[in-house]
């Protein structure tokens, strides 16, 4: 079995669920490796399984002003050193407009792809999705509900999501801090605007997610988040992500959320 078959498997068994977890990009090297060492820390000690996210170049920013990122070559230098100093699995992000040749490209390369719903789309568009991945040679796959746009400047997570997005029959990832995002919903000084968001919610969100029975959560974190450059109002706090981590855990193990309900619908007496 290759090594990414391998990772997926441990991901599906994960109990009871495993952490996607890191700052929304790269700032610098020093920085991104004090992160995933104090989320490894963690994780370690709480003995949930962690895979390490932040990007090397963030192409889909509302303004042209935005921080982007130090780019593929160098971002992906600096995630390989995170990935052998702690000894972590790595995930990063791609953006492109022709959806499916990038699915394609992605599952050619034999890595585990974990595929964003678009916040446009149905839960079913994600089974297509999916087998888009497994058509193209790899069953390594993931799907990950990240909220539906309400509006211009709203995003809100339906539940139903996380329970339609298993007929995908792959792992389900709830991401609950992209799905607070209120994009454009922020005016800058100076004009223009950028995504706001409401971090004050991703409890709620991930609360909920673990109770219906998510396989992964997904959460961007941050030591400095009024300070960041870029979704700052979605990134939970460092300080704090042992604390929430340790509800969600607590919250996961006595919800049934992974099993079916069986429902009897036979006629009842007494």
């Amino acid at each position: 079995m290759d090594s990414s078959a391998l990772l997926l498997n441990q991901l599906k068994g994960a109990e009871p669920f495993f952490l996607i977890a890191g700052p929304n990009v790269i700032e610098s090297e020093d920085h991104i490796l004090r992160m995933a060492h104090r989320i490894k820390t963690i994780t370690t000690k709480l003995g949930l399984p962690l895979v390490f996210k932040s990007s090397f170049d963030k192409a889909n920013r509302t303004s042209s002003k935005s921080f982007r990122g130090p780019g593929m070559a160098e971002g992906l230098k600096i995630l390989e050193k995170v990935k052998v100093a702690y000894d972590i699995p790595i995930v990063t992000d791609v953006h492109e407009t022709i959806q499916t040749d990038l699915l394609v490209a992605a599952a050619k390369t034999g890595r585990i792809i974990n595929i964003k719903k678009g916040q446009f789309c149905a839960p079913s568009v994600m089974i297509n999705s999916a087998e888009k991945i497994r058509l193209a040679g790899n069953p390594n796959v993931m799907v990950c509900e990240r909220g539906t746009m309400f509006g211009y400047n709203d995003l809100i997570v339906d539940p139903r999501n996380f329970e339609w997005m298993r007929e995908a029959n792959c792992p389900v990832v709830a991401d609950v801090t992209h799905s607070l995002q209120q994009p454009a919903g922020r005016k800058l000084d100076g004009g223009g605007v950028a995504s706001g968001g409401l971090r004050e919610l991703i409890p709620c969100i991930a609360r909920t997610a673990v109770a219906v029975g998510v396989d992964g959560i997904f959460m961007e974190v941050h030591d400095n988040p009024l300070n960041a450059p870029v979704d700052g109002p979605t990134q939970w706090p460092l300080r704090h992500v042992e604390e929430l981590l340790e509800e969600l855990m607590a919250i996961a193990r006595v919800s049934k959320g992974k099993q079916r309900f069986n429902i009897d619908l036979t006629p009842y007496s007494d």
